[in-house]
C-alpha cells in the first residue's frame, strides 16, 4: 500500500482500526470481482483502488457495520 494513500485516507477516517476494517471488506469485495469506483492510469493494487476510494468520497462507512 502506498503511504501517501494511507495518509489521505486517514484524514477521511481517522481511526486506524476502522480504516484497516474498511480497506479489507472492500479489498475482499475487488477481488470477488466487484467493479473499482475509481479510474485509475496506473495499475493500482486492490488496497490501494480502496484507499483511493476512501479518499475521493466514493465509500461510506457506518461504525455499526464495522
Amino acid at each position: 500500500m502506498r503511504d501517501d494513500y494511507i495518509k489521505e485516507a486517514q484524514k477521511v477516517i481517522p481511526d486506524p482500526n476502522v480504516l484497516i476494517n474498511v480497506v479489507s471488506r472492500r479489498v475482499k469485495q475487488l477481488r470477488r470481482g466487484n467493479r473499482a469506483l475509481v479510474e485509475s492510469l496506473e495499475k493500482l493494487s486492490a488496497e490501494d483502488l480502496a484507499l483511493r476510494e476512501i479518499i475521493e468520497g466514493k465509500i461510506s462507512y457506518d461504525l455499526s457495520e464495522v
